[in-house]
């Protein structure tokens, strides 16, 4: 069974129900009665103002249809015992103005409804990120009460690896649709810094405690703490997955051979919640063609079934290897949807893909300056192995420039690797310093400090990955048509240009 710590969406109480279903047939009564009981000009002076407020307070519990029916009773049955005709024409005004002001209210509600599901809409990824790592499929299925705060996510990080993100906001409506937009773009941004799992749901969780301070000092908007979180990074040459979650329901996993299990992935506090504990995480090892599913609560949680039910169901509807992504996702919609369901669904399925070997190439390098050279004649001899000598003249620069910047500026040991996947070529060169190299304006007179500046002209990407032991500079080029080379369309002016100086 999975546990997972998450705060409990408040439900009104039958009682409570009941008691606003019943109470504008109460009021409607109360105002005709009080108008047929009072002289014509208190009614309207008195009574009809009151009319559009009930209306309004009726409109939420009562269809439209409804309301016209309700009116439309009371008219006719009161003309039949009042025979005056101005008490007829006082209960006429009065519903046809409550008749207008429930039509008004209905439009109203039904332009709030069609701006929040638009904002949900326009939120979610609409087309998910070219990758290699993974084949993916996601399923968004709102609440009977509305669209809510679940999400979905699949980022692209250096290193083929990709990041799979599913979170989930407390509420319904407009504000759990806005609150979901922002932790999705703050995601996005701590994602840039390549943050591991536990990394990133921190800073997440200090960014939810903030948001929730400077709502408490202003007086308005509701508390977004309770928001829930599974961050995954897939790696796919080692076949490794990083994954934390913060409150959040644990993945399933389907093995190639359609074993499925739930792995022991430590849950920690749902966000916002300040405990100041510190978010662990859990390494699995994925073989080619395993089959990642991250959801949400309301996947597995239903009035009608327990979760363990539930989590059963689930793992007898994944295992079937035989399935596409997205042909599970369809398989396990249908068999737990709710008829009724009371909470929105997010639904995330990734098939782990392998980049083979033959696909990856390794030097060490030595920390002197004679290295470079040898470097750059084996960096060549790959590319031709690999069929990429369109690419190839770009590359050596880019690997002769990376790997000087760490002979002079970085500590051994000094690695280079080359990767291509079907649609990038990447270079790394790490080492053990964890000083990063940035871009920065060079002077005319400058002899040197030009290098990163001629790197980020030919890369289509570059960044700084830092590791347990030093840190990684990596570099991005489309193997697509129009891949710069030297000569090409770039323009490269030297004079004025950036250094790479530390």
């Amino acid at each position: 069974m999975i546990r997972t710590a998450r705060l409990r969406r408040r439900r009104p109480s039958l009682g409570r129900w009941r008691l606003a279903q019943l109470s504008p047939l109460i009021l409607t009564v109360v105002i005709a009665s009080l108008a047929f009981a009072t002289p014509r000009e208190i009614a309207f002076s008195r009574i009809l103002p009151a009319a559009p407020a009930l209306a309004a307070s009726m409109w939420p519990v009562l269809p439209t249809v409804a309301l016209g029916a309700l009116c439309l009773v009371i008219m006719v049955g009161l003309s039949l015992v009042f025979q005056d005709l101005g008490t007829w024409y006082t209960a006429a005004a009065i519903v046809a103005v409550t008749a207008a002001a429930a039509y008004a209210s209905c439009a109203r509600l039904q332009r709030e409804h069609t701006l929040v599901r638009t904002l949900q809409r326009s939120l979610l990824p609409r087309e998910l990120p070219e990758q290699s790592a993974v084949e993916v499929a996601t399923r968004y299925m709102p609440a009977q009460a509305g669209v809510g705060g679940d999400w979905f996510d699949v980022i692209p990080l250096p290193g083929a690896r990709v990041a799979l993100v599913v979170g989930d906001v407390v509420g319904h409506g407009l504000h759990a649709a806005a609150t979901m937009g922002r932790l999705r773009t703050a995601v996005h941004n701590f994602s840039t810094l390549d943050l591991s799992p536990d990394e990133l749901l921190g800073h997440l969780d200090e960014l939810v405690a903030r948001i929730d301070q400077e709502l408490a000092a202003e007086g308005n908007g509701a508390a977004i703490t309770g928001a829930t979180c599974l961050y995954a990074i897939y790696d796919p040459i080692s076949g490794q997955a990083t994954i934390a979650r913060a409150g959040h329901p644990g993945p399933a996993l389907m093995h190639p051979d359609g074993t499925v299990t739930f792995p022991d992935v430590p849950v920690s506090p749902p966000l916002g919640l300040g405990s100041g504990m510190p978010i662990e995480t859990a390494e699995l090892h994925l073989p080619a063609d395993s089959r990642l599913a991250l959801y949400t609560d309301g996947l597995i949680e239903n009035r009608d079934r327990d979760i363990d039910t539930s989590l059963e169901l689930l793992r007898d509807v994944l295992a079937h290897p035989d399935r596409t992504p997205e042909q599970t996702c369809q398989a396990v919609i249908e068999a737990l949807l709710p008829a009724r369901p009371s909470d929105d669904i997010a639904l995330l399925v990734a098939r782990t893909q392998r980049l083979d070997p033959s696909q990856v190439a390794n030097w060490d390098v030595q920390n002197e300056p004679t290295a470079v050279a040898p470097i750059r004649a084996a960096c060549t001899r790959q590319l031709e192995t690999w069929g990429l000598d369109h690419v190839a003249i770009t590359t050596e620069l880019i690997a002769s420039e990376l790997t000087t910047n760490a002979i002079r500026y970085g500590t051994a040991p000094i690695r280079l690797r080359l990767l291509h996947d079907r649609n990038n070529l990447i270079c790394e060169v790490s080492d053990g310093s964890s000083t990063s190299p940035h871009v920065r304006r060079a002077a005319t007179t400058d002899e040197g400090g030009r290098g990163l500046f001629l790197v980020t002209q030919f890369a289509q990407r570059w960044g700084t990955r830092y590791t347990a032991r030093g840190k990684i500079i990596w570099t991005e080029q489309s193997l697509h048509d129009g891949a710069a080379e030297p000569g090409g369309n770039r323009v490269c002016t030297v004079n004025g240009g950036s250094s790479n100086r530390k």
